[in-house]
């Protein structure tokens, strides 16, 4: 148990020379609870997506209020609260932090289910939001210390798995919760559980020193530059600004998706809760081979052509190819269209992740690459999750009258239309891509001296 509050970031002496860090069957463990972490975050975070259909009867909401609060209210306290959150993980004990983080969003969830109006339901959600904010940053920076540069990619790739992982489990966990227990108590079920997790990570994960696995000069180098002078050195970086244009307006789609194809599947196809858990909780598997293969064709491809402006053609390319996909998936009232069609949209849909991250790291010099991180992911979110789903509540409530219940399908069409500016973003980022990649070396190389 790590009972390290000093300031600087430097852990105890004892935990320095704790033989455990360096055994790899402690590490192996380390990673399995930071991923049982981050399962609960994305069950718990997509819960409400899978429910939509139910709370909306009950609590006789729009689709419009819908659309706010699965977006709006998490994306706006996720994002704000991530940068103050992933600075108090670097100042403070980062086992604490992701400990009472766990705590918070899973209290928070199973409020949810306690909401008596939409108010209260609108709270809940944003507490939520707050919580799994202090996530990914603790747990990035633990695996980052106990992991060499060598096995770190390795380790936070297993670590990323959490989300198809979770998606399949929460949509089948509260799909069929729903089904058999109501909405309610699906929230209080599949939220209270993470408090044991939030113990387990407190008792058990110890905290490495800063810097342990770069050795032990790495926790006395100079800090890294303030946030917001990252911030104005990649506001010059045309090709990251693009980029980043380009992840979120995809993200318009992803989490309009991701927040309305169980209400889609429940209307469309006349599904209960529990058989359209089941078909998103396969289509979130099936999403992952997207994730590997968006990543292995960028690097594949860019090193065999000698040209990285292919981390953001392959991007690029799968938004635009994405689009006739989204038409088939959702205005075909056959599932035996929808299913492989629905298959091959999750998968491009899911091959930005990879290659928009390498270019994030890629632009920001050594000592910036954390902060580019979270500016992406910051972007990413307040735009695509503030705006996705509640366009999607939008455009049904206004063709409601003439579509009817077919309103969903068609205002998932048209906010899917986003992936072709997306796209174009992609394009226009890679003319410059090469050129800052070059002006980056520079300084990293003077920086080196």
């Amino acid at each position: 148990m790590s009972t390290s509050t000093e300031l600087d970031g430097a852990s105890a002496a004892p935990a320095a020379a704790d033989p455990l860090l360096d055994k790899p069957s402690y590490k192996g463990y380390v990673v399995a609870v930071l991923v049982l972490g981050y399962i609960f975050n994305v069950v718990d975070r997509g819960a409400l997506g899978i429910m939509v259909e139910p709370i909306k009867r009950d609590l006789q909401i729009s689709d419009t209020a819908m659309g706010l609060l699965t977006g709006f209210a998490f994306a706006v306290f996720y994002s704000f609260m991530g940068v103050p959150i992933a600075r108090l993980a670097d100042r403070w004990s980062r086992v604490n932090v992701l400990a009472l983080a766990i705590a918070l969003w899973s209290v928070a969830t199973a409020l949810c289910g306690a909401a008596y109006n939409y108010l209260t339901l609108f709270l809940a959600r944003s507490a939520t939001g707050v919580g799994e904010a202090g996530g990914s940053p603790p747990s990035h920076s633990l695996i980052s210390d106990y992991f060499p540069i060598s096995q770190r990619a390795t380790a936070l790739a297993v670590y990323a798995m959490a989300v198809p992982i979770g998606t399949s489990i929460g949509s089948l966990a509260s799909g069929w919760g729903n089904v058999y227990f109501g909405w309610r108590w699906t929230f209080v079920m599949v939220g209270l559980p993470g408090l044991l997790v939030a113990l387990l990570v407190k008792l058990t994960v110890k905290e490495p020193p800063r810097g342990y696995s770069d050795g032990t000069g790495a926790s006395r180098q100079k800090n890294a530059p303030p946030f917001f002078d990252v911030f104005r050195f990649l506001l010059t970086r045309r090709s990251f600004m693009h980029m980043s244009l380009a992840a979120a307006l995809h993200s318009v789609v992803w989490y309009a998706g991701s927040n309305w194809n169980a209400a889609f599947f429940i209307r469309s196809h006349e599904m209960n809760t529990g058989i359209a858990g089941n078909y998103l909780a396969i289509f979130a598997l099936i999403g992952a081979i997207g994730s590997f293969t968006g990543g292995f064709l960028a690097d594949r491809i860019s090193t065999r052509k000698d040209d990285k402006r292919w981390y953001m053609w392959v991007p690029g390319l799968a938004c635009v190819m994405m689009v006739p996909f989204q038409f088939a998936s959702y205005l075909s009232p056959n599932l035996a269209v929808v299913v492989p069609s629905f298959s091959i949209m999750v998968v491009l849909a899911s091959m930005f992740f990879g290659p928009s991250f390498a270019v994030a790291q890629s632009v920001a010099t050594v000592r910036m690459r954390a902060v580019s991180t979270s500016v992406l992911l910051f972007i990413q979110t307040i735009i695509g999750l503030s705006i996705g789903p509640f366009l999607v509540g939008l455009f049904s409530d206004l063709l409601g009258p003439t579509a009817g219940d077919d309103s969903l399908r068609y205002a998932l069409v048209i906010v899917g239309l986003a992936n072709v500016w997306a796209a174009g973003h992609y394009f226009l980022g890679s003319r410059t891509y090469r050129q800052d990649l070059a002006e980056t070396a520079k300084l990293n190389a003077a920086l080196a001296r």
